[in-house]
């Protein structure tokens, strides 16, 4: 089901019906990580005020773009938000930054501690502004720790979190990348869990709290949790590394015309594959059958015979197989062929909104369903700066002070 979201003047930054109505996030955050933070929150029905640079956040400019600084990549990172620019080396934008604050209930930033000290936004003096605010940090590393003013990105933390050694295990020997921002969208629903949880906190004692969240400490629990194994003891039982996801035949099966992802797993499913292959005694006769023990200890070899298997039929013929069995499988889409998968055409997953200045787009909706407090997508991503005047209004400046700003440049708007 497409759906249109409403002209600028009819936004509604805080609806009432919402989970998060009447919580005002002022985001302090740039490139994905703390902007997609910031638009889940949005989405739940906070308020998000995105305060950014005169030149605005770099990712306005990356991907194809229809006008300058409405890039692909900002539009997806920043719906159910107001644009507020302020330059906070200046005395004027750091004192409308801090009024601004007075009434948030959220400060989300991503830049290095130091730096937010260095401009007197450290929560030591930001709770003497606001007792309640919530000061929420997104950076590199634990503050503890040698690598705490190291700056860090997702690459950076890929590697320190060995994801590249995985996929060279698991594959050709070369260490690469994951191409997913797979760091930043990870540690970014880190940021809203911890969010949530000082809300909770801050509703019942009435009082904010400085929370870090880091993205190696996040990351190394995450990869860990599946590789740590043996290690998991002391001394060691074992070896680290999780057997079945490092094998080089867990990949995408090849078939006569395609690809096919299968997963066969449970005694139920192997029995039922055994079949399918034509081989049925394999399952009372092969020991590396036996338990899910011994097809792990044996899973290259297993998997590899499935490899075999699949590669005799076409995809269509493997799938009507499959489903009949009730073996977990799917085609294997790409990138292109997934805005057509039928199940997400049926849930109305993509639509169309109407941007006011950069015509229709491609939309996708806020997963999951809500029986009485929905999220909705209800603003577009904002211009820069769209709602500098308004937002200053708000905090309490009058007309003769924003047009000083807007010609300072203290502040901007489209």
């Amino acid at each position: 089901m497409a759906h249109r979201t409403k002209n600028s003047t009819d936004e509604d930054p805080a609806p009432t019906h919402a989970p998060l109505s009447g919580v005002k996030v002022v985001e302090l955050t740039s490139v994905l990580m703390g902007p997609w933070a910031c638009q889940i929150l949005g989405d739940l029905g906070a308020e998000v005020i995105k305060v950014e640079p005169p030149a605005g956040d770099s990712t306005r400019g990356i991907g194809p773009a229809r006008n300058p600084g409405m890039s692909a990549f900002f539009l997806n990172l920043n719906r159910n938000k107001r644009s507020l620019v302020l330059d906070l080396k200046t005395p004027k934008g750091h004192e409308a930054f801090i009024t601004v604050l007075k009434g948030a209930d959220v400060l989300i930033y991503n830049v290095r501690p130091q730096a937010m000290k260095r401009l007197g936004l450290d929560y030591e003096t930001l709770r003497e502004v606001n007792p309640r605010l919530i000061h929420v940090g997104a950076f590199g590393f634990g503050q503890d720790g040698p690598y705490a003013q190291k700056p860090a990105y997702d690459d950076l933390i890929q590697g320190l979190t060995a994801l590249p050694s995985l996929s060279a295990e698991a594959g050709d020997g070369v260490p690469r990348y994951l191409p997913v921002t797979i760091v930043d969208r990870t540690v970014a629903l880190h940021v809203v869990n911890a969010v949530l949880a000082a809300l909770l906190d801050q509703r019942k004692s009435g009082l904010g709290q400085a929370v870090e969240v880091p993205m190696f400490e996040t990351m190394a629990q995450y990869v860990l949790g599946d590789h740590l194994q043996g290690y998991t003891f002391q001394p060691p039982i074992g070896t680290m590394g999780y057997d079945r996801l490092l094998v080089q035949e867990r990949k995408p099966y090849k078939t006569k015309d395609g690809y096919i992802c299968v997963l066969v797993y449970n005694d139920r499913h192997w029995e039922a594959f055994c079949g399918l292959m034509g081989r049925p005694e394999l399952w009372s006769t092969d020991p590396r059958l036996t338990d899910i023990r011994q097809r792990t200890k044996h899973i290259q070899e297993l998997y590899g015979m499935v490899a075999d298997a699949l590669a005799t039929k076409t995809t269509a013929e493997w799938m009507e197989l499959l489903e009949k069995a009730d073996i977990p499988a799917n085609p294997l889409h790409t990138p292109n062929s997934l805005l057509t998968d039928p199940h997400l055409s049926a849930t109305g997953f993509f639509g169309a909104a109407e941007h006011p200045t950069e015509g229709l787009l491609t939309t996708m909706q806020i997963p999951g369903r809500w029986s009485r407090t929905p999220p909705s997508i209800r603003s577009h991503a904002p211009r820069l700066g769209e709602h500098s005047t308004e937002i200053l209004k708000e905090a309490g400046f009058d007309e003769a002070e924003i047009t000083q700003m807007l010609r300072d440049g203290v502040t901007v708007q489209p």
